[in-house]
């Protein structure tokens, strides 16, 4: 494990807020205006992408390519392209057809609010919104075509057929069935690891990261993720909604990491995951200090 200084609990406590309400005041001001004769579907957009959350795939994006050295005014908008798409996500993830949730961050779920079909349409217009920006900030010249491209490939592909969708169709076909651990490993690295490691790695390429520390932020949100996915089946199976701020107990009927390997063994391979995240990062020495302590703070999230 690599000796690196972690800050104080209260230092990184203030670094989480700062970042969040960076990454909020940036998603304020990404969509595009109102039109009166679609302003339901604006709405519901702004509804799931606004509610208050802990933005931690965005921050991702900023920690990393701050860790860089680059600054957060070139990153912020792929900071909110993975927002964007994490938002768009959760509105199909509660629905009917889905996992058929009725609270999500402590508010009712957004087809709920606004109706299945105003949602999907949220949905769809949040991810084509996303996709957008990295065109846009090539043609306004903030960053080189290249750049642009690549970032905008790395997340399209961790959103798609290959990604997070081929976890959720792969859940979805789980539900009633007993699952290896294999399979189950491959649900969670999609459906979640995915974005996470898009999302840092957006952060080192908008920072010229060299291919040694990619693959340093690769492993790293890789480890990271699965940790938090498994974090999340303890939350269902153990939270209330009054702690977690969305529906507990939608997982029955699937095999999970907790009924795999019960509470205190998924709680052991959080912390093995944690651990191999953190041990990912030694190649980039004490510049890596916030990733570090972004690890320690999910080893025992409660939300």
């Amino acid at each position: 494990m690599p000796r690196v200084k972690a800050p104080s609990a209260a230092s990184l406590s203030v670094w989480l807020s700062e970042q969040r309400a960076l990454v909020e005041n940036g998603l304020e001001r990404s969509l595009a205006p109102k039109d009166a004769r679609c302003a339901a579907v604006h709405d519901s957009m702004r509804y799931t992408l606004l509610l208050p959350g802990k933005r931690l795939r965005a921050i991702l994006v900023l920690a990393t390519g701050e860790m860089l050295r680059q600054e957060r005014a070139r990153l912020l908008p792929a900071a909110c392209m993975v927002e964007m798409i994490h938002a768009s996500s959760l509105i199909l993830d509660d629905l009917p057809c889905m996992d058929g949730a009725t609270l999500r961050r402590g508010k009712p779920v957004n087809h709920l609010v606004y109706g299945e079909a105003t949602a999907v349409l949220a949905s769809v217009a949040l991810l084509m919104r996303a996709l957008e920006i990295p065109g846009l900030e090539a043609a306004s010249g903030r960053w080189e075509p290249q750049v642009a491209a690549e970032v905008g490939r790395r997340l399209s592909a961790a959103v798609g057929s290959e990604g997070l969708i081929a976890g959720q169709i792969v859940d979805l076909a789980s539900v009633g069935k007993s699952l290896e651990f294999d399979a189950l490993e491959y649900i969670h690295s999609h459906k979640t690891g995915d974005l996470f490691i898009a999302a840092a790695e957006a952060g080192g390429v908008l920072a010229g990261a060299r291919p040694r520390e990619l693959e340093s932020l690769h492993r790293y949100a890789k480890n990271l993720g699965l940790a938090f996915q498994i974090g999340d089946d303890l939350l269902d199976a153990t939270g209330t909604p009054e702690t977690t701020g969305k529906d507990t107990g939608l997982d029955r009927g699937k095999t999970t990491f907790v009924t795999f390997a019960g509470q205190s063994g998924a709680q052991r391979l959080i912390g093995e995951l944690l651990d191999a995240a953190r041990g990912a990062l030694a190649p980039l020495g004490e510049r890596a200090e916030m990733l570090h302590a972004l690890a320690e703070h999910l080893r025992h999230r409660t939300r």
